[in-house]
């Protein structure tokens, strides 16, 4: 499939990933609506941090992904939707589960059922390696079990097997890709890889965090929204789900102490309790196997971790943007 020409909706497109696929579609002199979360602040996420040249490319829909009406009227117009609007934060589905089944199984649906009326020509739905839990085998390819270890994971599977369903019920031309561990600049305080930053970057004087043990496939952002444009294209892909990953694991513990190194940093780290999972909701192990991946659209990764990192620090110590940050404050 050909994407010139073609007018691509992007949910989720004020959030981290999202906006760095909302840039590279731009960037690739694509037609890109953004779908962005209803506020009363009038903001649009990251977006608002896009240069110039490229924010005023992008056509704007505020909305509520849950509102069936609003995801309707977004979707008007648009031949391919790449659907990343999600709850992620596994700490927070302990607590509020009901609004991760409505966001993300529900949310999933309006895409799907608008995308079917409409008669979309290509729909994109987000997964995650959480679908997968802890590896039983290793690397883990698109036919290892599904584990919902958390009420998070249970969605984006529910979100996974809805958009299959469509595929083989209606004929709905959906691909779902699944990410393993996404990184870069713009994400969430919630993840390992900022929290370790910013903390560090703000001069705290101990580096609070959770397990050290479980073992983490990093991707940075630039290779993952690369993945996203290399599936809407592949016709190939439709009615299946693919893993993008680095194809290697480190440890938390490891991860954390190559940081402190990339940052000059010698801080202490102390267990904080609060960031811990119950026992049986932590994934232990991921490492991904993206031979599908490789196979159906010629996808790997351009950036090593060493230079995703580099490139994640510098950011976060430039231009300001550790203002956007609390880094003394845990955010589940």
């Amino acid at each position: 499939m050909n994407l010139i020409g073609k007018k691509i909706l992007v949910t989720g497109a004020d959030g981290f990933i999202g906006s760095h696929l909302c840039e590279e579609l731009v960037r690739r002199n694509l037609s890109v609506k953004a779908f962005v979360c209803y506020n009363s602040f009038n903001s649009y996420g990251w977006l608002d941090r896009l240069p110039a040249d490229v924010g005023r490319h992008i056509e704007i829909f505020s909305g509520d992904i849950r509102d069936p009406n609003g995801v309707r009227e977004a979707m008007r117009g648009c031949s391919v939707v790449l659907h990343l609007a999600a709850l992620i934060a596994i700490p927070y589905s302990y607590h509020s589960p009901d609004s991760y089944v409505d966001t993300n199984v529900k949310g999933t649906l309006n895409i799907l059922n608008a995308a079917r009326e409409l008669q979309c020509e290509r729909v994109v739905v987000t997964s995650t390696s959480e679908v997968y839990g802890t590896a039983q085998t290793v690397p883990i390819s698109e036919t290892h079990p599904l584990q919902p270890q958390s009420p998070y994971s249970a969605t984006k599977i529910g979100a996974d097997q809805l958009a299959l369903s469509y595929f083989l019920s209606f004929g709905l031309p959906v691909a779902i890709l699944r990410p393993f561990n996404t990184y870069g600049p713009r994400q969430s305080a919630r993840a390992i890889i900022p929290t370790v930053i910013t903390q560090i970057a703000s001069g705290a004087d101990c580096l609070k965090l959770g397990s050290l043990t479980p073992t983490r496939d990093l991707t940075y952002v630039k290779d993952t929204v690369r993945g996203f444009v290399q599936i809407a294209e592949c016709d190939a892909a439709v009615g299946s789900a693919v893993n993008i990953g680095s194809n290697f694991e480190i440890s938390v513990g490891d991860l954390v102490e190559k940081i402190k190194s990339l940052m000059g940093s010698k801080i202490q780290i102390i267990s904080d309790e609060v960031r811990l999972r119950p026992v049986n909701s932590e994934v232990e192990r991921l490492l991904a196997d993206t031979s599908k991946a490789k196979r159906l659209f010629n996808w790997d990764v351009q950036y090593q971790l060493d230079d995703g990192l580099n490139e994640t620090i510098n950011w976060f110590k430039a231009d300001g943007n550790l203002g956007y940050y609390k880094p003394a404050n845990y955010n589940i």
